[in-house]
């Protein structure tokens, strides 16, 4: 998997790669402003393409320098703006602003309001607009001159390139800090950054390309890394060909505890996508109504009638045999409903996707999950992330991150925060971050085809190993759909459940 460093890991990342390393700030600049000078020429609208680099006075403003001395040597028409007194440069910054001057070359400055006029007449009228305002580094909100150049660059039409990381976003939670440039390409040096893979940071940087800098990746083990990126061939490695003596049971017996009545829907959408990722059984446990009008609805899947009078005997009673649960799709949250969440996830000893009702179930308790017997995959959205850890959607999606590493400390479960680039948090490992999806995943029950496909592979994979699969598996279905359709919306989750086995068949075919 590609790893992914916090803010902090990159500044650790440069301080091994020049103290110990002895490899000068000034080349680790130089290979990072030419290797993203590449990436922008083979992108360029056209070879004389008006360039602007706009330049703020750190280390990424002398990555912009860089920039700008390549594309000029290309044949690009570029001109670079700075925003600040050219005074404050110091260091690499200062050597590569030099460097750009000593080839007779200008930098124009836009600090007044006069200059900042012009600025926003040039950008009105640029092909290209490489950002090298901030970089990593930035904890603090976006103030003027700064955020109103941002809102400028994005409000023209021109192609937009972002040096490390568009400027204004934060390193570790991509939320913009007040305002941040929206790139077409964001061209990272060194390693993946966390902002950039989370939902805000999506939407901010566009395609993102990795620049080398020089220096082997293995400095990486001295700093460690918090994410690592979801990889296809990693994710096919698990899911190894069946002998052919495989029986049923063998090949996974779910029990889908779930769809009270109203909402058998859930129950019978996490049972499909159980099935398609490969369960030789699956089964549908729920109350006697609900099962009444599964009846007519069902041929392959299963049902089992629980008993409100003796819920924990019905369900030990269904629980037999079982290789994995699914639990909460559609399940309700009144008291019988409760009842029969905890007894499942709490004293059933194997492995158990936690999902929807079965979450909000312990809202304001996640601590009472870390005495569970056996594994817990606990699949939130952030809604019920937040009510799980009693702070508020909002805060979750704030800093996605954080959220996941705290409800794997409070439960000691496997955590999928599910969304645009779903998480996955194992304990005592870095954060899973899965990059396959499309937008067609945004459709009513495909949360509870998601439980139905990791619980499937959890009959035969590692818990943790299931989660990834299986929030993988899920994009990729997405994606399939999309590329099928030429569409970005319009799917319906029955139709996620039945692309499962064309993208297994893909897996196994080493296709990506």
């Amino acid at each position: 998997m590609n790893r992914v460093l916090s803010r902090e890991q990159i500044r650790a990342f440069d301080r091994v790669a020049i103290d110990d390393c002895k490899v000068p700030g000034l080349v680790l600049m130089e290979n990072a402003g030419r290797g993203a000078a590449e990436v922008i020429w083979e992108h360029l609208p056209n070879p004389h393409a008006r360039v602007i680099v706009v330049c703020g006075a750190g280390n990424n403003g002398g990555d912009g320098f860089v920039v700008a001395r390549h594309l000029d040597a290309y044949g690009a028409l570029v001109t670079v703006w700075f925003i600040g007194d050219p005074d404050r440069l110091k260091g690499d910054a200062l050597a590569n602003h030099d460097a750009w001057v000593g080839l007779g070359k200008r930098v124009l400055v836009a600090w007044s309001l006069e200059e900042l006029d012009q600025l926003e007449a040039a950008l009105a009228v640029a092909d290209v607009i490489v950002d090298a305002i901030f970089g990593t580094g930035l904890d603090r909100e976006v103030k003027e001159p700064f955020s109103r150049v941002i809102d400028c660059i994005n409000e023209t039409r021109a192609l937009r390139f972002a040096l490390d990381l568009p400027s204004g976003l934060d390193a570790n939670t991509g939320a913009p800090l007040g305002v941040a440039v929206r790139a077409h390409h964001t061209i990272t040096f060194g390693a993946l950054k966390l902002g950039l893979l989370t939902p805000t940071g999506a939407e901010h940087c566009g395609s993102i390309h990795v620049a080398q800098l020089g220096v082997p990746g293995s400095l990486i083990d001295q700093t460690g890394h918090d994410g690592e990126v979801i990889t296809t061939a990693a994710v096919a490695a698990w899911l190894k060909p069946r002998a052919p003596s495989t029986h049923k049971h063998g090949a996974g017996n779910v029990l889908v505890v779930a769809g009270a009545p109203g909402k058998i829907g859930a129950s019978l959408l996490a049972a499909q996508g159980a099935l398609r990722a490969g369960a030789g059984l699956a089964t549908i446990a729920s109350w006697p109504e609900a099962v009444d009008a599964l009846q007519s609805r069902v041929l392959e899947i299963m049902t089992a009638r629980l008993d409100a009078d003796r819920i924990e005997a019905s369900l030990e009673e269904a629980l037999q045999g079982r290789g994995a649960v699914a639990v909460g799709p559609g399940f309700g949250t009144d008291e019988r409903a409760v009842k029969a969440i905890e007894h499942v996830v709490l004293r059933w000893d194997g492995p158990k996707v936690v999902d929807a009702d079965a979450i909000t179930a312990f809202a304001g308790r996640a601590e009472a999950l870390a005495s569970a017997k056996g594994k817990l995959i606990l699949t939130p959205h952030p809604g019920e992330m937040g009510r799980l850890l009693g702070i508020s959607r909002a805060q979750v999606e704030a800093d996605r991150f954080s959220a996941v590493r705290e409800a794997v400390r409070l439960t000691g479960a496997i955590v999928v925060l599910k969304g645009a680039h779903s998480l996955v948090g194992v304990p005592g490992a870095p954060v899973a971050i899965n990059t396959a999806g499309a937008p067609t995943l945004a459709t009513a029950g495909s949360g509870d085809v998601l439980c139905g496909l990791i619980a499937a592979f959890a009959c035969s994979l590692q818990p943790s190993e299931a989660a990834i699969a299986g929030v993988h598996v899920h994009g990729l279905c997405g994606e399939a759909w999309a590329r099928e359709h030429r569409v970005d919306r319009g799917m319906i989750a029955g139709e996620i459940a039945q692309g499962v086995p064309d993208v297994l068949a893909k897996l196994a075919a080493g296709e990506s």
